[in-house]
């Protein structure tokens, strides 16, 4: 069965396959965008009897420097939908390199600007639900 730890690693490795983004397994302590950041969100515990199998939710939240509104919604918008998206990036491989039996993202939400200490970004949350 897999850690926490080993999903985070594996969905920040698929997401480094975007050209130009940076990810992170860990919440950075200083953001260097455009930054994708995973993090366990919630764990549905003995989906098969005799633990066979949990479902394990993710959010990745992507960061993109918001230095002028309409190139920060521009940037952003590349990573949500097309080839170069956070949802083709990880589901390019389900099984995430073996870690894992699947994984898919659910949704898109929270576009939106965030602030990190005292620097506002324009970042969205992509829901990813995994089964290992």
């Amino acid at each position: 069965m897999a850690s926490v730890a080993s999903i985070r690693t594996a969905l920040a490795t698929a997401m480094s396959s975007i050209s130009g983004l940076r990810t992170s397994a860990t919440v950075p302590d200083a953001p260097r965008p455009p930054q994708a950041i995973v993090m366990p969100d919630r764990i549905d515990y003995d989906l098969d009897m005799v633990r066979g199998a949990d479902r394990f939710y993710f959010t990745i939240i992507l960061l993109v420097a918001r230095a002028d509104d309409r190139a920060a919604q521009n940037n952003l918008d590349a990573y949500i939908t097309g080839a170069s998206s956070i949802k083709a990036a990880v589901e390019s491989d389900r099984t995430l390199g073996g870690v894992v039996d699947t994984c898919r993202v659910t949704q898109m939400r929270n576009y939106a600007a965030v602030s990190v200490g005292e620097v506002l970004y324009l970042g969205a949350e992509f829901d990813v639900e995994v089964i290992a």
